[in-house]
């Protein structure tokens, strides 16, 4: 573990940010280095070497930034309990980003249920033990924000991806949860739901010429979101009004249409 210093740690904003080495992420960690004054930021990725080249261009991006990367078992249990408690030892998070996860095409997951697990695993309960411990240790402090990074795909059960909806569904679900049980606290979950970025994760989707939200624009919008602890964002916007429509159609007609 790799980290650069600044003088004053009490005064650095601290967040951790899980999946690192998303495109989403990575941009969301550029914007917090160039805005937010002196921050502490906590890398946690899967692919190390990966996450060590991110954290070297935010160190650039500012001396006021300490960044260190920690890699890990995302689906270990006690393994994101003691990260969590390491983390918040001595001093509170005040930020989580939980980023990862992988576009599971539909027609592998069909063939091979192996295929299936592992997306939900992935998808759906990796976030959700990080998202668990993390409300522990904001909920012993009375403050903090826990952004989770959804899909619209997890607002209507479609025949083109449903395993990964479904796991998106499950993450929409658990952060509503996670909402009511901090209600009227200083603790403040936010769900980002970005239609289809250009991402590396979208490639498939931009090889078929499919109309890609900019990852950068999705960035701001999710920081903002999360500055702001707004409950549920739709990036674009747009999105929102797409899928209530979405949601809004009857069986009879939804089940016509082929998406």
């Amino acid at each position: 573990m790799n980290t650069s210093n600044t003088s004053d740690p009490a005064s650095r904003t601290r967040i951790v940010v899980i999946g690192a080495t998303s495109a989403i992420a990575e941009h969301c960690c550029r914007l917090w280095v160039q805005q937010d004054g002196p921050v502490e930021l906590i890398l946690v990725a899967r692919n190390g070497p990966h996450a060590e080249r991110i954290a070297d261009d935010l160190r650039g991006l500012s001396t006021q930034a300490e960044v260190s990367v920690e890699t890990m078992d995302f689906l270990s249990a006690p393994a994101i309990s003691a990260a969590v408690t390491r983390w918040t030892a001595d001093r509170p998070l005040d930020t989580a980003l939980i980023a990862h996860g992988v576009l599971s095409p539909q027609q592998p997951c069909q063939d091979d249920i192996e295929r299936t697990r592992q997306s939900i695993e992935v998808n759906a309960l990796s976030p959700v033990l990080f998202a668990e411990a993390l409300a522990g240790a904001m909920g012993r402090t009375g403050r903090g924000t826990i952004g989770m990074i959804g899909s619209i795909a997890g607002d209507r059960g479609r025949r083109a991806n449903y395993v990964y909806g479904a796991s998106k569904a499950l993450m929409d679900r658990y952060a509503q949860g996670l909402r009511h049980r901090f209600a009227g606290s200083g603790v403040r979950i936010v769900l980002i739901k970005p239609g289809p970025t250009d991402t590396p994760m979208a490639a498939p989707y931009k090889a078929q010429g499919r109309r890609l939200a900019p990852v950068d624009k999705v960035a701001r919008g999710t920081v903002e979101a999360m500055r702001r602890g707004t409950a549920v964002v739709y990036l674009p916007w747009r999105w929102k009004f797409v899928m209530f429509v979405a949601r809004a159609l009857p069986d009879f007609l939804f089940n016509r249409i082929n998406f």
